[in-house]
């Protein structure tokens, strides 16, 4: 045990000690406050204003489109022609030419600045609705007032029912937002640090300080103090990223005074995205929604599931780095051993559609998919208790059977040279005597 301790402080102090790690350490913290400050500054900062000059043959959209801070309409009385040929002259940046009334007619929109792709979708429902209520009109014989009066504004607010009999308001857009970026990390540092464990391996082999060192150890021994060492390594970056990032961006957002509730057309924005729970009573329902969502546990379980499911493939990278002589060799292995992994972050999307189904139940169960598909779900809530044990131990067994199967193959695999390896070859090491 003492001997594994040693490797795992070489390991550890040799790589945090690198220049690499301490620059990446700093630089993270800062790309990933960028991504967050970024965007809101670009939100709460002065846009252009897109001035859309409208010409309306049919006279029912007069005044019927509703101007923003970012995008104003006005009608105009003039031909088409002519609005064509003052546009580079005038102040608009667009025209939009109403031609009729019909429900499969097309909106012609001229333009000299590229309008976004939300600018379009407001014209359209725009439209969409002025035709609607003619016909509604029309076919029904009511005014313009009476149909105003009967226009429905429905909000789904979503609320989760305990066995216990507890209600909890649930915002399906922060949940799928903390599941997917949960079940990136993990992915992206599984896959990181998993592959450092597989470079180290190579590096010491094709050096031969690897026949120096299990003079002194066993291969096994090497192996767990490495695949260890590392995964500290890991989650020390981890939790400095997580530390700095939260710092810098509090500093930013106090320095530039940036306040993210002044963001225009947010419910806009958010219904493009698919997230309509987030547009029509924003901040109580991000409230609501924020002070739901288990952190404590998602904060465990993102720890233990990075760590397990690390410590699951690193063992088969490890493996594999003993069995081949270079990189190029390891493609052959590598595959079979990430298919889990890249098909559970596949699948993720879908699981967000279902966070209860059976899909979704046995996927967080299989110990190759669990570290990234329980991450998913647990921002939810519909995670049982057993559910979330039982996938944590089979995680455990699952990386003591994989530790297993590596350290078969690391055993002979750490001093064989110049062989091409095969899976017929690897099938024998795991049962060789010796």
């Amino acid at each position: 045990m003492n001997k594994i301790k040693l490797i795992i402080i070489r390991e550890y102090l040799t790589r945090v000690k690198k220049k690499s790690f301490i620059i990446m350490t700093l630089i993270g913290p800062l790309l990933m406050a960028g991504l967050m400050v970024v965007p809101i500054w670009l939100a709460t900062k002065d846009k252009d204003i897109q001035r859309i000059e409208v010409i309306d043959e049919t006279g029912a959209f007069i005044n019927q489109f509703e101007n923003t801070a970012e995008l104003q309409f006005k009608n105009e009385f003039i031909s088409i022609g002519e609005a064509k040929e003052n546009l580079y002259n005038g102040v608009y940046t667009a025209i939009l030419h109403i031609k009729s009334v019909e429900k499969n007619s097309t909106v012609e929109m001229y333009y000299k600045k590229q309008p976004g792709l939300s600018t379009i979708s407001k014209i359209e429902r725009t439209i969409e609705g002025v035709i609607r209520s003619a016909e509604i009109q029309d076919k029904f014989k009511i005014t313009k007032e009476q149909l105003a009066e009967i226009q429905p504004n429905v909000n789904v607010k979503a609320i989760s029912i305990t066995v216990e009999g507890k209600e909890e308001s649930k915002n399906v857009g922060i949940s799928t937002a903390l599941g997917f970026g949960g079940a990136i990390l993990i992915y992206f540092f599984i896959f990181m640090y998993g592959v450092q464990i597989m470079r180290g391996v190579i590096e010491e082999k094709t050096s031969r300080i690897v026949e120096i060192i299990i003079s002194s150890v066993k291969p096994f021994q090497l192996m767990m103090g490495k695949i260890i060492g590392i995964a500290l390594v890991g989650l020390t970056q981890f939790l400095l990223w997580a530390f700095l990032t939260s710092i810098i961006y509090t500093i930013v957002m106090s320095v530039f005074m940036i306040d993210p509730s002044t963001i225009s057309q947010t419910g806009e924005m958010m219904q493009q995205a698919n997230v309509r729970e987030l547009s029509a009573h924003p901040y109580q329902d991000i409230i609501e929604g924020v002070e739901s969502i288990p952190f404590l546990q998602i904060s465990v379980a993102f720890i233990f599931y990075f760590l397990g499911g690390y410590l699951l493939y690193g063992a088969l990278l490890a493996a594999v780095g003993s069995a081949v002589d270079s990189e190029a060799d390891t493609q052959q292995f590598m595959l079979p051993i990430t298919i889990p992994l890249i098909f559970s972050f596949v699948v993720a999307q879908t699981v967000m559609e279902n966070p209860d189904g059976v899909m979704a139940f046995w996927l967080s169960i299989i110990p190759f998919t669990s570290p990234v598909i329980m991450m998913v779900r647990i921002p939810f809530g519909g995670v049982e208790t057993w559910e979330l044990l039982l996938s944590m131990v089979l995680l455990i067994l699952g990386f003591l059977g994989t530790t297993w199967v590596a350290a078969k193959i690391y055993r002979t695999g750490i001093l064989m040279y110049g062989k091409k390896i095969t899976y017929q070859e690897l099938w024998k090491w795991l049962f060789y005597k010796g």
